[in-house]
């Protein structure tokens, strides 16, 4: 392991052994190529060359150790412009396809500069590598370290977050944009950020002219080492590596952590008849899943799967992993369809797979979150299953079992009420405490919230794939009108029911994810499937901060009052019997009339009285008990508290039938409930009371 000498600037740095370092001779350059029977290195002045302006052949006697092709050129400096190129045989049967005339991009470039340039030869010249120098000065930064129980994460996208003129920043859909609007994230009270992928990917064709339907999400992977060309303000090649490190300084100083979103599963170089770019000219059949020796393995759904373990490219994952964590101090990480991490060579799920099971004992990434995407494109499901008490998951049950019973699908009060408790029938049979499941009604996959109440179908015409792509399995309703409507009453059902699930995923065990926006109600007109649209349909529009304040309040209430409330981010599952030294059950389930539940029942109705643990962190006395009432159904009900909390004195904290500001009470000094604690319901609405404190 080669370690950077600390400097003032930088108090630890770590340093891959492939890709171009700097020294004090030069620059060496690394690259790993079993196969190559020669490798040139192309090195050029502008970005706009189209042809390099200085060719250096590497010696196979004097430049290649084992497979590691390695020359050190004196003289070079950072910003230094480059490609390889590689000769060897072309041989697709078994799995070789080296082009001698392709530029390739260094696996381990730490910066790419430019745009795929027009050809008018057939040859491909894809963005330049950039050789980049750490000297960032973090003025003392370090990894935030939220308990990942504590955590609220925020799904975001870089560009979008901003780039609508409605933002009214300086630096619109870049990184610089991002720190403009730290304050709204601060006032939102999340402690996370989960970008959308920020690793290179293309931003034009690969003949250098615009793409019809761009992959505006990023999951295109092009140079995992270097943080996205298209989202720096400052279009100076190797800016964006200092202002990306400038956002995470900024996120870190307001105590927000920053999560990637990594796609270590497939690449931009698609199957057979897809470019030759990187991967594919230096050692295709390392790097990629191969059937029958030539034909690409397609569980990304993206033409190509990343042959992720092998020991080579577990090995690139690493060096990545680590590089994003101790050069740019991200805090973690979530992994695009993790699944495939859990596949062999020839594509077979394993059990124990080696590559989960090193990035959970990495030491170096030991202060990391790491999360995953426990499914693939090709039948792979591990939600609940997926790796050790390390790993946390998108909890896809979650998702739908929420939706569905606010839908008022018949059958979904147990899940319901198993999803508000952490999911123990997922995680507990191995150990794994509530913090494993990062539950979430919305992502960026998927109807916004405000879409999930307004359509009951796709809507993906924008697309250009006449409506064919985008799940069908949606678990959504539109109240009567599908899109828009004047209606007031179905208006107010939709706010309600926005409320209720925003509601149940702030106060259900286990960690809450927020998708941008979905706090103001963005919406993307019923496509669930915005992947290509870049544009105003995706971009976050700040005029709905004003418009929606009210549901803003209720949301910024929300996550407050989860930080504040140890009863509802327990690290130990809910079981239904005394702990923490009380004398009543740590969770209580009862039918509106105040009874204890009948599971068999098919209502849609239920309260549950969660106790407060005694302790917390040895400190007596943090936590309220509450009463969380819920009706999915279609008429107003009568409830009742229920007897184990008489005597105790309760004050509404929040009721999704109320309009706003009386929705939700932040210093929970709501109305205590009428004497003979009989409690009208308003259909499709919660409500929940919180014990008063000593």
């Amino acid at each position: 392991m080669l370690m950077r000498q600390p400097s003032p600037t930088l108090q630890f740095a770590y340093s891959p052994p492939f890709g171009a370092s700097l020294n004090a001779g030069g620059v060496q350059f690394s690259v790993f190529s079993r196969s190559a029977t020669e490798m040139r290195l192309l090195l050029y002045n502008k970005v706009s060359d189209r042809e390099p302006t200085k060719v250096i052949d590497f010696n196979r006697e004097t430049d290649r150790w084992g497979d590691v092709w390695s020359l050190t050129v004196p003289g070079l400096e950072a910003g230094q412009l480059y490609h390889y190129q590689a000769s060897g045989p072309w041989d697709p049967e078994h799995g070789h396809r080296f082009d001698s005339t392709a530029r390739l991009i260094d696996p381990y470039a730490e910066a790419l500069a430019g745009e795929f340039q027009k050809s008018t030869d057939g040859i491909i010249r894809p963005p330049k590598c950039v050789v980049v120098e750490d000297d960032f000065d973090w003025e003392g930064d370090r990894h935030v370290r939220h308990d990942i129980s504590e955590s609220v994460i925020y799904e975001m996208h870089v560009k979008g977050f901003t780039k609508s003129r409605t933002a009214k920043v300086d630096a619109g859909g870049s990184y610089l944009g991002v720190i403009e609007k730290i304050p709204y994230l601060k006032s939102l009270g999340v402690t996370a950020v989960e970008l959308m992928p920020i690793n290179e990917f293309p931003i034009k064709d690969i003949y250098g002219k615009k793409i019809e339907r761009a992959n505006y999400w990023g999951y295109d992977s092009m140079a995992f080492f270097s943080p996205h060309r298209g989202y720096a303000h400052d279009k100076t090649p190797g800016a964006q590596v200092n202002e990306f490190k400038s956002m995470v300084k900024a996120l870190h100083a307001a105590g927000i952590e920053v999560i990637l979103d990594v796609v270590f599963n497939h690449t931009c170089e698609g199957n057979e008849q897809g470019p030759t770019l990187s991967f594919k000219g230096l050692e295709n059949q390392v790097y990629y899943i191969l059937s029958e020796g030539q034909h690409y393995c397609n569980y990304s759904g993206c033409g190509n799967t990343i042959n992720g373990n092998h020991p080579v490219v577990r090995e690139m994952i690493f060096h990545c992993l680590r590089h994003w964590v101790h050069n740019y101090h991200i805090d973690g990480f979530r992994f695009d369809l993790a699944s495939i991490l859990s596949r062999d060579r020839n594509g077979d799920l394993i059990p124990n797979p080696p590559m989960v099971e090193l990035i959970a004992e990495d030491p170096l990434l030991a202060d990391t979150k790491i999360i995953a995407e426990a499914w693939d494109a090709a039948g792979a499901y591990q939600v609940g299953s997926f790796g050790n008490h390390r790993w946390a998951e998108w909890n896809g049950r979650y998702r739908d079992d929420v939706r569905g019973f606010w839908r008022g699908d018949s059958g979904t009060l147990g899940a319901l009420a198993t999803r508000l408790a952490g999911s123990s029938d997922l995680y507990e049979h191995d150990g794994r405490p509530p913090f494993c499941s990062i539950n979430f009604i919305t992502s960026h996959d998927g109807f916004t919230m405000n879409d999930l109440v307004s359509y009951k179908d796709k809507h993906n015409l924008a697309n250009g794939e006449e409506g064919r792509d985008g799940d069908n399995h949606n678990i959504s309703d539109n109240y009567g009108v599908e899109g828009p409507t004047r209606k007031k009453g179905i208006n107010t059902i939709r706010l309600r029911q926005i409320k209720n699930m925003l509601s149940t995923l702030m106060l259900s065990q286990g960690v809450p994810m927020l998708v941008m926006g979905d706090e103001v109600r963005k919406t993307q007109k019923g496509n669930n499937n915005a992947y290509c649209q870049d544009n105003e349909l995706s971009y976050f529009d700040w005029r709905l901060v004003e418009k929606n304040k009210g549901l803003l309040r209720f949301v910024q209430t929300l996550i407050q009052f989860r930080r504040d409330q140890p009863t509802v981010r327990r690290k130990t599952y809910l079981t239904g019997q005394p702990v923490d030294g009380r004398t009543i059950p740590d969770v209580s389930w009862y039918s509106p009339n105040g009874r204890p539940l009948d599971w068999g029942q098919q209502d849609l109705a239920m309260v549950a009285y969660i106790a407060a643990p005694a302790k917390v962190d040895d400190l007596e006395g943090l936590g309220r008990d509450m009463v969380l009432m819920f009706n999915s159904t279609g008429q107003d009900r009568e409830f009742h508290l229920p007897e184990i909390g008489r005597g105790m004195r309760w004050n509404l904290f929040l009721d999704t039938a109320a309009d706003s500001p009386n929705d939700i009470y932040p210093d929970v000094d709501g109305p205590m409930p009428p004497g003979g604690r009989e409690i009208t319901m308003g259909c499709h609405s919660m409500r929940v009371f919180v014990a008063q404190g000593e």
